[in-house]
């Protein structure tokens, strides 16, 4: 598949998961068939893209956002179907189709060939896990930002405090299984495992800030203090992401290989 094709999978993708959404909020039987859907689409795309790259679709942003919009939509499903917050699984297929839509509007290049230092076998483990811990994070932030509003609505849901430690536990593990990959991963290509590059840089102060969230959640803490953690933790995970291309001090990253 060409990535013309994204432009007639993708907006299915997302009418099936904004469908799945409202199924969801409406406890419709149908949020599987939806959901499943829709993510099913994306998968179909991503695997025939692959083939017709002849490597994994992994290199441009808007590569990235293809794997975002599908974990982040498999990891609501999931700890929908675990927990049963029909709004986690709301805002997660809101989420996942917001990144499928910018990848609408904003097309990217999508060359085949790979520079030299995407050439290794780190390559696939290290961005997969890496976007696959966005998406459980994304997740946490959503539950955060739901408890903050109970709390002031007067009473915290103890149970999702339960669901967001475990969630940022995981999703921190995969966080730090990218981070150690890329390390590994930059002394086979550079000869060095850590150059305070920006993103490297971003990158420890966003796991620092994760880090803080158990910290305070172990300790007693003022809840609201606790809870606003995670969003900025993710918004330090965004700038991580996305934001440092833009940085000036970004052009002579070794992650930018545009």
């Amino acid at each position: 598949m060409t990535w013309d094709h994204f432009n007639w999978l993708a907006p299915a993708a997302i009418v099936f998961w904004l469908l799945a959404g409202w199924a969801a909020l409406r406890r419709k039987k149908t949020v599987d068939v939806f959901m499943i859907a829709g993510i099913l689409i994306l998968a179909v795309f991503i695997i025939g893209f692959w083939l017709e790259l002849k490597r994994p679709p992994m290199r441009t942003m808007g590569e990235t956002r293809l794997w975002y919009s599908f974990f982040l939509s498999g990891a609501g499903y999931l700890a929908y179907k675990r927990w049963g917050y029909p709004w986690l699984l709301a805002f997660s297929c809101l989420l996942a189709s917001v990144f499928a839509g910018i990848n609408l509007f904003k097309p990217e290049i999508h060359s085949i060939a790979l520079m030299p230092a995407l050439q290794s076998y780190y390559f696939v483990p290290h961005v997969t896990v890496y976007m696959l811990s966005y998406s459980i994070l994304a997740v946490a932030t959503i539950a955060s930002l739901i408890q903050l509003s109970r709390i002031r609505r007067g009473g915290a849901d103890q149970n999702l405090y339960a669901f967001m430690d475990n969630i940022v536990y995981i999703g921190l593990g995969f966080l730090m299984i990218g981070l150690i990959t890329g390390a590994a991963w930059a002394k086979e290509a550079w000869g060095h495992y850590w150059s305070w590059d920006p993103k490297e840089t971003w990158a420890f102060i966003t796991a620092a800030a994760y880090l803080m969230y158990i910290h305070l959640r172990l300790r007693p803490a003022d809840p609201r203090l606790t809870l606003l953690t995670l969003p900025l933790a993710f918004i330090l995970l965004m700038i991580t992401w996305l934001g440092v291309a833009l940085l000036p001090s970004a052009s002579g990253s070794i992650h930018v290989y545009s």
